[in-house]
């Protein structure tokens, strides 16, 4: 039997749950947003959109926040441990805009969220529901809801878990999660900008690779701020929480040895936040009945090949496109949306899992060695293989 979708419900108002909202409200669909926490608001942390990701802004009518509020920068580099000797990965910038149609793009999450947030209140300025956390999904009756931690039911003619690595919605479909810590723990914290010295002020998107750690920085907010991300092996630190709190000597031990540069820019950090990196094997099937998943609760990934926010982004754009193509048949939109988007993303979690095992390898740890794996790995052609097929995707032609 045919079931049409007109209100859709999306669980939890993160960076895919309000591009996917904004995305069905411009096909002519009702929306409505549960989100748990009583504000909305983002940790303190860098996205990077690539142009894959910066082309789903400018669909659903975002180019000025791009223009305003990110960082564009002109390159991406690679730089040893031990030494600071650097290698250029790709160019950015009007690169970028020439190759693929669209910038490259690194935002405070917070800016992203709070212009998502924006314009989907403009639109519908009483879509988004705050207090509303999500207990369980029930598929018994005719249409599915959601039941709330205060007893209250929401049903829609769809649901979508939009609600990230814990999903709710996501235990209805394929059961409980059963992640497997990676033996990684990773560091963040954002910098002012200004505390760094010139050489590090560079608008460049830059990764340093070294035997078991790696760091990456980026600028933020027009060049104002600087992200700072450590990622260490050999850890027994297994708190999957991007709100714990580390010390400043903790980081710069994970870390000690490794060049000056990065030790500056450990000691600039205000707070070292650290959280546990797991591992969870992409699902096959993302959809029961009326109810689907997007982003983290689909396809959480390591943040190794900086596509997780993208894939997110181009989850909600797709699934709206394959709602308004088979807008009298949710299940047959729902099989149009994962086949468009299974493969890709599981690509992108097994790519990045690759990519920790390339930039933690023992080879680097001597500086001539490293010089000559670098120069491999991260040759003209494998670079191209490894990002060209993420960066050249376009949301609004992929068949649904």
């Amino acid at each position: 039997m045919e079931k049409k979708a007109e209100h859709v419900v999306i669980v939890g108002a993160g960076l895919g749950g309000l591009t996917a909202a904004l995305a069905l409200l411009r096909q002519g669909f009702r929306v409505t947003v549960l989100e748990q926490a009583p504000a909305l608001g983002e940790v303190g942390a860098g996205v990077q959109l690539s142009a894959n990701a910066t082309r789903v802004l400018s669909l659903i009518g975002l180019d000025e926040v791009v223009a305003a509020s990110g960082a564009q920068p002109t390159d991406k580099e690679i730089r040893l441990w031990s030494t600071g000797q650097t290698w250029q990965l790709f160019d950015l910038g009007a690169a970028s805009v020439q190759r693929y149609g669209h910038t490259y793009a690194m935002f405070h999450r917070a800016d992203l969220h709070k212009a998502l947030e924006n314009a989907l209140r403009s639109l519908a300025p009483g879509a988004i529901r705050l207090n509303c956390r999500c207990e369980s999904v029930d598929l018994s009756g005719p249409r599915p809801s959601v039941l709330l931690s205060n007893g209250e039911r929401v049903a829609g003619d769809l649901i979508v878990g939009a609600d990230g690595v814990h999903s709710r919605v996501r235990r209805a479909i394929v059961g409980a999660d059963q992640p497997v810590f990676s033996g990684m723990h990773a560091w963040r914290g954002v910098i002012p900008t200004n505390r760094l010295p010139g050489h590090l002020r560079k608008p460049a998107g830059v990764n340093w690779v070294g035997p078991g750690r790696h760091v990456i920085h980026y600028p933020l907010r027009r060049c104002e701020l600087t992200n700072f991300v450590g990622i260490v092996e050999g850890s027994n630190w297994e708190v999957e929480s991007w709100t714990q709190q580390g010390s400043l000597d903790a980081c710069l031990g994970d870390f000690k040895g490794w060049h000056e540069d990065v030790q500056t820019m450990i000691r600039a950090v205000d707070v070292h936040f650290k959280w546990a990196l797991m591992v969870r094997e992409p699902i096959e099937r993302w959809s029961s009945g009326c109810v689907t998943l997007l982003g983290d609760a689909a396809h959480p990934t390591l943040p190794f090949l900086a596509q997780g926010a993208a894939m997110a982004l181009e989850d909600g754009y797709v699934l709206a496109r394959a709602l308004a193509a088979h807008s009298g048949d949710v299940p047959a939109a729902l099989s149009a949306y994962e086949s468009a988007r299974v493969e890709r993303t599981a690509k992108v979690v097994r790519g990045s899992n690759g990519n920790a095992a390339r930039f933690h390898n023992p080879k680097l740890a001597n500086a001539q060695g490293a010089a000559q794996y670098i120069e491999d790995q991260w040759a003209p052609d494998k670079v191209r293989e490894r990002y060209e097929w993420l960066f050249e995707y376009k949301v609004d032609e992929v068949p649904v």
